[in-house]
């Protein structure tokens, strides 16, 4: 039979539990003691010794020595005739570094974006977590608003598609521009940075695919069962060589090395004069290797061959050119 009697504390216990138990108590307000002791798992004597040990802890003034307002203080007749622990007066708390109003606002929309998500629908943490940043922050913060991404809808029905084992139809655009209505049966969700991705059998290649959702456009959650893919073999990455991708030399930052990984067609490095470090990279089409040096602007330069250096460049200046005027 397992003893579940609150045992002994040592120093370093009692120690970690003064300082868990005084934002504990100044969030609650009033808390009674059994209550306390029942939150940290430990006996009513424990909470009773630790609450006066914090009335007499404080933080000395200039002089260096302590004067009444130096100290915690709690109302000692709710705690001794009562067994209710309130903290009327607490130091050195308010003193530690807060939050502006702007960064409160940034963190707040972040929070409030993630909020947003399938798997996070009605989450009681984020919400108590979006009103403790408020609190906490030294000035109200102004409010800012998160837009919902487009995909965020199609993300909904791809997941509901793949909780409950349907199939799922879609028109997709593949990374050349070309669409074409698919009929899946998803298996998994996958992300990449910012980009969630399906991996689902695709019923007109006979095999697994991977769709990026913010190319899925009118998707139909089908009232039909996924078939039975138990000898299906999943990759273990998200993106897979092929026989038709190519070869790509480029310069990389040493420090964004690991940010193209997933590209490199091999362990080889060469360190340049400038310090990069030139290696290989095998992608599938122009097209996406266009869109990863964007997305490490400065970081990665393509040295060969010609025709990849020139497609990155017209994408380039076909991008800047935008911006004329």
């Amino acid at each position: 039979m397992t003893d579940r009697r609150p045992r002994p504390q040592k120093a370093p216990d009692k120690l970690l539990l003064l300082l868990a138990l005084v934002p504990y108590l100044l969030e609650r307000r009033v808390v009674e003691v059994a209550e306390a002791a029942a939150h940290f798992g430990v006996d009513e004597a424990q909470i009773r010794a630790a609450v006066e040990r914090i009335a007499t802890s404080g933080l000395p003034g200039d002089t260096g020595t302590y004067q009444a307002n130096d100290l915690f203080d709690i109302d000692w007749d709710a705690f001794e005739e009562e067994d209710l622990i309130i903290i009327v007066h607490h130091v050195a708390i308010d003193d530690a570094p807060r939050l502006s109003s702007r960064e409160a606002a940034a963190l707040i929309t972040a929070v409030q974006y993630l909020s947003t998500l399938p798997e996070n629908r009605d989450s009681a943490q984020l919400a108590s977590l979006k009103r403790k940043l408020a609190e906490g922050a030294s000035e109200d913060p102004v409010p800012l608003g998160a837009e919902e991404a487009k995909s965020d809808a199609s993300l909904t029905l791809v997941r509901e598609a793949v909780e409950t084992g349907r199939q799922l139809e879609f028109d997709y655009r593949n990374a050349q521009g070309e669409h074409m209505r698919r009929r899946t049966d998803p298996l998994r969700v996958l992300s990449d940075g910012a980009d969630w991705y399906l991996q689902a059998y695709c019923h007109t290649r006979l095999d697994v695919r991977n769709f990026r959702v913010d190319r899925m456009t009118d998707l139909v959650v089908v009232d039909e069962s996924v078939a039975d893919h138990a000898d299906a073999v999943l990759p273990s990455t998200l993106f897979q060589a092929s026989d038709t991708d190519f070869d790509v030399v480029v310069d990389v930052a040493p420090d964004a090395l690991a940010l193209i990984a997933d590209y490199l067609a091999d362990a080889s490095t060469d360190v340049q004069s400038d310090g990069r470090l030139r290696v290989t990279l095998r992608v599938a089409h122009h097209h996406g290797l266009k869109r990863l040096v964007a997305g490490l602007g400065g970081l990665v330069t393509v040295v060969a061959p010609d025709e990849a250096r020139d497609a990155v460049a017209a994408w380039a200046e076909a991008g800047l050119a935008a911006y004329d005027g």
